[in-house]
């Protein structure tokens, strides 16, 4: 643990939905959203065999916690209507590049109701706002369409196929590539 206090982040998303910096005391609320959705993520998430009790789970939140103190990225709870619904974070942080990546899952009974969409929508504000992020990325397993409905419906571009790139469990998965650049989101449609 460090000595220095750290404020906890939260992104207002609208009135149903905020971003929190995940923290110590959710590792238990968070370790049931996980084991309750267990079946479902496991067929796109290759770490669920890894968390197997809320220790894991609160090693995961000291590491991710460790990374925001190191400004190599933030990890939230995403909250839908004050309850724990899921978790969108920044995988990677390459300063040199000014360039994010973000990924996310969410509950599968909250699913279907634009959540993430929203989420994934100020994060990238986050991103291009306040960290001066010139790329976001995001990479999603080829058959997953739910996940990547969300860079489609942002209007990323989708830059490629990486071809069998993630193992996942016992079998390997290609993986689109998604970008968006500040330019372009600034510049984007209004929906």
């Amino acid at each position: 643990m460090r000595d220095l206090p750290i404020q906890t982040l939260i992104l207002k998303v609208d009135s149903d939905v905020e971003l929190r910096q995940l923290a110590e005391q959710d590792a238990a609320p968070l370790f049931r959203l996980i084991d309750r959705n267990r079946s479902y993520l496991r067929q796109w998430l290759p770490w669920l065999d890894d968390t197997t009790t809320v220790i894991d789970t609160l090693q995961f939140i000291n590491a991710v916690t460790n990374r925001a103190f190191e400004n190599k990225g933030y990890t939230f709870g995403i909250l839908h209507r004050g309850v724990l619904a899921g978790v969108i974070g920044q995988h990677e942080m390459d300063h040199a590049n000014r360039s994010a990546e973000l990924g996310y899952w969410l509950d599968g009974d909250r699913q279907g109701l634009g959540i993430m969409t929203r989420a994934a929508t100020r994060v990238v504000e986050f991103a291009f706002g306040e960290q001066d992020c010139h790329r976001v990325v995001l990479r999603c397993a080829a058959e997953n369409d739910r996940s990547r409905g969300i860079p489609e419906r942002l209007g990323f571009v989708q830059e490629g196929m990486l071809r069998d790139a993630e193992w996942l469990y016992d079998h390997f998965v290609d993986l689109a590539v998604y970008s968006m650049l500040k330019r372009d989101w600034i510049n984007r449609p209004e929906t």
